[in-house]
């Protein structure tokens, strides 16, 4: 990472996948350390799924919103926790044991959630699941950019983004497989232990990131590994590089004070650094990805599809798209830059956002009619349709939102036609179903549910390479080598804080303002990451770390973000100095 600056271009790409067979020692331990991704992307969606059949099994779960939303968001809580704790977890005892305690704590969740008995527990195992989900979502990317050479560090980063992308799509194809299973929930959550334990078992035969071994002094080990990353002509300008960087960083340290937080602030690098850092990873929540995968059962459910398994099922297709989209981003982010590719996959989100807010307008605008003649059909109507001045102006919607006790039966003939609105039971939705009738408890039925998929898709698409991967690759290359735990730690936390926040409000927002503007309000959030980005966020493509540091020193504002920026060579290179 420290030699000179490496053209960053396709070229970059092909040099990834040569590793298979000209270095798989790099491969193997970006691979490894990628199961921490692997895992943080499971457990994003196997709640989903699983959380359709945890409403079945605790009734109190059904019926209670804030507890839905209470199992989702006490893991965020937790990873919250973990990524505050994994910042100074990753600078005093390494990458590597940081990454085997979070495989320890995700492998106790996993075993709590699978036999819990009742929402309490499930509540507890999320919290374990949480906190070890939270520590490698920073240590695993860190690991793999420290060891990972120049060229092919947003590539091998991008993996770690890759594999979180296809712990997502294996949680999608595992919540199918189980669904007629005994059990179904507990198998979903349980399966967890396995990569878990794989990559515990595999860590231990990996090393330590070389560059934390020389800033603890252990230059002989480090230069060992350093050996084994790079090519014979290049590691010993790694070697001295990296030695004449943390030999900086310590006379830094001896120096100055303890590092502070505002001490951090005060030192301009890294003040720059952080800006661009947590603000990605605010934005990247607050767009709403985690809405779509954490939910994205419900959202399918909320267009029109009344099936659960249907709705695992389309889920799958937008989970198979953003594993698509991470591929895309290992092949473009070292060739277009990681500051337009933010740019670009930002516009199609706003795009395909406006999709969205359109289609659930007209979804909740146009619902069918509640028909008395078809609720009297049954001997369980909805209580707050037999008290109605008005019931020739209910509709599907209206019915929905009247308790959340009641349901909708829709008509034999059409779903799009009247049909009728009854207490919302087991015993209700069986009388329906012997009658070939689609029963919607959460969305009513629509015309328009294809083109709600539609937007899910393209959200994905454009999400998924660029604000989905980008974030992480800029948090792991931006700080210096003295603060990059603890930085990594803070953007990290940033983040968790912000998925908190987006999946514990996002059930109760579409319940009080609707989807339609739900969706809306991340319209405007998108416009202002796209404003963010352009001011805030440096291209980091090609550039070694120091001259990382250099170029958010010299740093001005630059809103013209299609021209090259200057090459990092005719930087000076300075130490970063406070303000």
């Amino acid at each position: 990472m420290e030699g000179g600056v490496a053209e960053a271009d396709v070229s970059a790409f092909r040099e990834c996948l040569s590793l298979s067979w000209k270095n798989p020692y790099v491969l193997r331990l970006a691979l490894s350390a990628g199961i921490g991704g692997f895992l943080f992307g499971y457990d994003t969606g196997v709640i989903s799924g699983a959380l359709l059949y945890i409403r079945d099994d605790f009734k109190e779960v059904d019926t209670k919103t804030w507890l839905q939303e209470a199992i989702v968001s006490t893991a965020l809580a937790g990873a919250i926790i973990g990524a505050s704790v994994g910042g100074w977890m990753n600078d005093r005892f390494g990458r590597k044991k940081s990454i085997v305690v979070a495989d320890a704590l995700f492998l106790i969740g996993s075993i709590v959630m699978a036999s819990a008995m009742n929402p309490a527990t499930l509540i507890v195992g999320r919290v374990f699941v949480g906190l070890g989900v939270g520590m490698a979502s920073m240590a695993s990317p860190l690991y793999i950019s420290e060891a990972s050479p120049t060229r092919v560090r947003g590539a091998l980063v991008s993996l770690n983004g890759f594999l979180i992308t296809g712990g997502q799509f294996l949680s999608y194809l595992i919540n199918l497989a189980f669904t007629t299973a005994p059990g179904t929930w507990r198998w979903m959550l349980g399966v967890a232990a396995v990569p878990a334990l794989t990559q515990i078992l595999l860590m231990a035969f990996l090393p330590e990131s070389p560059r934390w071994l020389f800033r603890k002094g252990k230059e002989e080990e480090a230069k060992e590994i350093l050996r084994r990353i790079y090519p014979p002509q290049d590691v010993e300008d790694e070697i001295n590089a990296l030695k004449e960087s943390v030999e900086m960083e310590i006379r830094e340290a001896s120096a100055s004070d303890k590092v502070s937080i505002m001490k951090l602030l005060k030192t301009k690098t890294v003040r720059r650094g952080l800006y661009a850092g947590m603000g990605l990873q605010i934005f990247q929540q607050f767009v709403g990805i985690n809405t779509v995968m954490y939910y994205s059962p419900t959202i399918i459910q909320l267009a029109g599809f009344a099936s659960n398994r249907v709705a695992l099922l389309l889920s799958l297709v937008t989970a198979g798209l953003n594993a698509f989209g991470s591929i895309l981003s290992i092949y473009f982010i070292d060739k277009t830059g990681r500051r337009k590719l933010l740019l670009f996959s930002l516009c199609g989100v706003v795009v395909s956002l406006v999709v969205l807010t359109v289609v659930f307008h007209q979804t909740t605008t146009h619902s069918p009619m509640v028909s008395t003649v078809e609720t009297s059909h049954f001997n369980n109507t909805c209580p707050g349709y037999t008290t109605t001045m008005n019931p020739s102006q209910w509709d599907c919607m209206t019915c929905l939102k009247a308790s959340p006790e009641c349901g909708f039966c829709a008509s034999r003939a059409n779903k799009l036609l009247p049909g009728a609105c009854l207490i919302s039971n087991e015993r209700t939705e069986d009388e329906c179903h012997k009658e070939e009738r689609l029963w919607y408890s959460r969305g009513c039925p629509s015309k328009y549910g294809w083109l709600a998929l539609i937007g899910l898709g393209l959200y994905i698409i454009f999400f998924s390479p660029g604000m989905g991967t980008v974030p992480w690759v800029v948090n792991s290359e931006i700080y210096p080598l003295r603060y990059r735990g603890i930085c990594g730690g803070m953007a990290s936390t940033s983040n968790w804080v912000s998925n908190l926040i987006v999946a514990q409000s996002f059930l109760s927002l579409t319940q009080a303002i609707g989807t339609s503007s739900t969706f809306m309000i991340f319209i405007f959030i998108s416009v202002a990451a796209i404003i963010f980005v352009i001011i805030f966020v440096p291209e980091t493509k090609g550039l070694p770390i120091e001259e990382v540091e250099n170029m958010l020193e010299r740093r001005s504002l630059n809103f013209k973000f299609w021209q090259t920026s200057p090459d990092s060579s005719e930087l000076p290179k300075q130490k970063h100095q406070s303000v």
